[in-house]
Order: C-alpha cells, then sequence, then structure tokens
C-alpha cells in the first residue's frame, strides 16, 4: 500500500503538469510573492510602531490606491497570458510585442491615477474617519498615486519572464525592490541616519522609490539579454492595434474583475471605519497578518495560469487540467498550515503590531477582537485557495468574461449585504466579517464548477495562424 503510494507520488512528481514542473516555476515567484508581502508586513509594522493613527490610516489609502490600480494592472499584467501562450505555440517573436503592449496601457493607467490627486481630500471626507487618520490617508494616497506607472509597467515586464516560465529574474528584481522598501520605510518613516522624520509620507515615498527602481531593473535586464532578438523584444517595442485589442479583449475583463474584488474589500473596509478606531484598527492588523499567507498564494495562482497558458496554446488541455489540481493539491496543505497557525498561536501574529505604538488600554481592548477576526480568516483561508487557483486557471486559458461576471454581481451582494447590516440592522463587527468570509467561501464553489464544466479547455486569446 505505501509503496503504491510512493509510486503514484513520484509518477505525479515528474510527470509532465506534475509537482516538480509547478515548484520550478512556482518557488520563485512564491519567494517573490511572500518578499513583497514582507515588503507590506514591515511597512505596516513600522506604521504601527510610528502611530496608531498611521496603522489605521495605512490600510484604507494602501487599499483603495490598489483599487483603482486594478483595472490597469490587471490588464497589463494579462500581457504575461499571451507570453505564455505564445511560448506554448513557439511563437517566440510575439512574446515582445505581447509585453509592451502591457506596457502602453501602464501608461495610461498611470496618467488617470494621477488626475485622482487633487480629489483625495473629497473622498477620504466621504467616509467620516477620524480626523488625524484621514489627514494621513489622504497623504498616503497622494504619494501611492505618483508612483502608479512604475508598480502598472513592472507586472508587463514581469510577463515576459514568467509567462516563460523563466521566473527567478522576477524573485531577484522583487527582493531588491523589497529590500530598498525596507530600508527607505526605516530611514523616513522615524528619521533615522539623518532622514526628515516623515511618517506615513515617508512609507509612500519609499514604495514609490523602490517601485521605479523595479521598473529600470527589469528593463536593463530584457533589453540588455541575449534572447532579445529571439523574442523582438528590441525591435517589437512598436504599438501593435490589432495586438492591444486583443489585450483589451481578454485583459480587460480579467482587470475589471481585479478592479472590482480590491474594490470590494476596500469598500468593506471603508465601512468598518464607522464602527470605530479599535474596530477598524483590528480589521487593518487581521487582513495585513493575512497578506502572510495570501501573497504567496497569489505566486502560485500565477504558476497555475503560466501553466495553463503554455498547455492551451501547446494544444494540451488535459495536461492543463492536470496542472491545476496539482497546483491545488500544494496550496490547501501550504493553506491548512496557515490556518492552524492563525487558530493555535495568534498572539504572536498580533503582538507584531501592538508592540510599541498602543497603550496597555489599547492592547486590551484590541487584542481578544484582532484574535477572533483571524478566526475568520483561518476559516476562509481553505476556500481562498480554491478561489485563486481555480479562478487563475481558468483566466490563463481566457475565459476572462465569466470571472469579470462573477466578481459583478459577487460585489454588489458582499457590499448591499454590508451596508445593510451596518446602517440598517446595526450589526456589529462580527457580522459583517461572517458576511465577508461567506462571500469568499460561495466564490470558490462558483469557480470550482466553472473549471469543472472544462469550457475553457477550447479557449485561446493567440492567433491561430503561424505568425
Amino acid at each position: 500500500m505505501c509503496f503504491k503510494s510512493y509510486e503514484k507520488l513520484k509518477e505525479r512528481w515528474y510527470c509532465e503538469g506534475g509537482y516538480r514542473e509547478f515548484f520550478v516555476i512556482a518557488i520563485p515567484l512564491i519567494l517573490s510573492t511572500s518578499s513583497l508581502a514582507l515588503q507590506e508586513l514591515v511597512d505596516r509594522i513600522f506604521l504601527a510602531w510610528y502611530s496608531p493613527e498611521t496603522v489605521a490610516a495605512a490600510m484604507p489609502a494602501g487599499i483603495l490606491h490598489f483599487a483603482l490600480t486594478g483595472l490597469f494592472f490587471g490588464t497589463a499584467s494579462y500581457a504575461g497570458t499571451f507570453v505564455a501562450q505564445y511560448y506554448g505555440a513557439r511563437k517566440y517573436d510575439r512574446i515582445g510585442p505581447s509585453v509592451w503592449q502591457g506596457v502602453y496601457f501602464s501608461i495610461i493607467g498611470g496618467i488617470v491615477l494621477l488626475c485622482f490627486i487633487p480629489l483625495a481630500p473629497e473622498i477620504f471626507a466621504f467616509f467620516r474617519h477620524d480626523p488625524i487618520v484621514q489627514k494621513n490617508e489622504i497623504a498616503f494616497f497622494q504619494i501611492l498615486c505618483f508612483g502608479t506607472f512604475p508598480m502598472i509597467a513592472s507586472s508587463s515586464f514581469a510577463g515576459y519572464f514568467s509567462g516563460r516560465g523563466k521566473t527567478w529574474p522576477v524573485m531577484y528584481v522583487n527582493i531588491f525592490v523589497t529590500l530598498i522598501t525596507i530600508s527607505l520605510d526605516y530611514c523616513l518613516i522615524f528619521g533615522n541616519y539623518g532622514f526628515p522624520e516623515l511618517g506615513i509620507e515617508g512609507a509612500g515615498i519609499a514604495t514609490v522609490t523602490s517601485a521605479f527602481c523595479g521598473m529600470i531593473c527589469y528593463i536593463i535586464i530584457i533589453l540588455s539579454s541575449p534572447l532579445a532578438e529571439k523574442y523582438n523584444t528590441r525591435r517589437g517595442w512598436h504599438l501593435e492595434p490589432e495586438l492591444f485589442k486583443r489585450l483589451l479583449r481578454y485583459g480587460l475583463p480579467s482587470g475589471i474583475q481585479f478592479l472590482i474584488e480590491v474594490s470590494a474589500f476596500s469598500l468593506f473596509i471603508l465601512l468598518i471605519g464607522k464602527l470605530g478606531m479599535e474596530s477598524l484598527a483590528a480589521t487593518n492588523i487581521a487582513f495585513n497578518i493575512n497578506t502572510i499567507a495570501f501573497f504567496p498564494m497569489i505566486g502560485s495562482g500565477i504558476t497555475i495560469s503560466i501553466m495553463v497558458g503554455q498547455y492551451i496554446g501547446a494544444n494540451k488541455p488535459d495536461l492543463a487540467e492536470k496542472s491545476v489540481y496539482t497546483s491545488y493539491h500544494i496550496t490547501f496543505i501550504y493553506m491548512s498550515v496557515f490556518s492552524l497557525l492563525f487558530l493555535i498561536f495568534p498572539n504572536i501574529f498580533v503582538d507584531l503590531f501592538l508592540a510599541k505604538s498602543h497603550s496597555p488600554d489599547e492592547m486590551n481592548r484590541i487584542l481578544p477582537i484582532t484574535v477572533m477576526l483571524l478566526r475568520f480568516v483561518a476559516f476562509y483561508c481553505f476556500f481562498d485557495s480554491a478561489n485563486i487557483i481555480f479562478s487563475s486557471a481558468i483566466r490563463g486559458a481566457g475565459d476572462t468574461i465569466f470571472t469579470m461576471c462573477v466578481a459583478v454581481v459577487s460585489t454588489i451582494a458582499l457590499s448591499l449585504a454590508t451596508t445593510i447590516a451596518l446602517y440598517v440592522m446595526e450589526a456589529g463587527l462580527f457580522s459583517c466579517w461572517a458576511i465577508a468570509t461567506a462571500y469568499i467561501t460561495i466564490m470558490s464553489f462558483i469557480y470550482y464548477l466553472r473549471f469543472k464544466g472544462g469550457k475553457w479547455k477550447k479557449m485561446k486569446i493567440i492567433e491561430n495562424k503561424t505568425v
């Protein structure tokens, strides 16, 4: 019995679409997204040490910026799916042009976000947060808007590597970006080593500076590579209307989905602010802790989109399906470990945020609330793994209209339910979190059923003709 299990495991390890192939692509991406999670975590910890008001402001402002960026980020990063399918189809000269179309769309995103800078005071005044928190939200949001273009463009440049399954350069760049961010955070938030003490503004400047550095690294690596000729990255920089339209056709629904889902949680957090600073701080801390588990999952989601894209491009849909289950096996085990940690040792995570900036009285009030919220996180982590893997799989094939429609309907439901709970039923924090947990759970079943239906196997986003 054990021998048969070992043989099956060994076979699944070495076969196409198996565990070994997954890990070869996924490990650098998981380390890459983990480094971004570390960057986010350290940033929030430093702000929590600086003052309760800055950490309370960082999540709403940051996630609102992320939501507004989502449309452009989701669309530009979909260039990586084009790269994957072209790579699988061995149409290598189409890879460079695909990446550049994503960069052109990033320029549009950067310009649009600049337009939100003068609107920030009115936007945050609408949610009526504490005046000090509101002031910090405005400052952080406006600075992030200045650095939107390099953030979006980097996602398209990263697709050049990840779409081909060559994910180590992505990891190196993101680790480099993380080191710059953390170093500048330490200097600019607290005013260390002769730098000015800027608080949350320092955190924003650190994030924007590191984003520009990351984009420059990608450009240098891509254009100086000996493979630039093979993949047409130097000569293929022109805008191609037909290819750009196809990026919009398949990538824009993905971007809209990204925008809507992030907007849903943005609105959720902003609505929680109605319950007071303690509820908002506990929610921010719980979501920040959740990023420890969630960001590596993004790496797994990107991996499965790559594998599905390459196998669909190579006309091997059965191997694409096999690779999805391979990914789900691994991510489910991973999320199970974190769920247990959140349940058994919640104080270890919460203490990181409460160690310095809160008085004993504040800690005693916020700690039990946050511990309870981590129980919700522990529960929905199981379903979030399915959510990410199966939605990423069908997007990798080109089934982006469906994922967009699901996002629209489910987000409306989440927003209405939370608003009614708060303003009509006058429910508390835990009721709102129960609604969010139900939202994630239902989404996971919807994406699984769509995947199981198999319609995505017949989809393809690249030309059928030889290029």
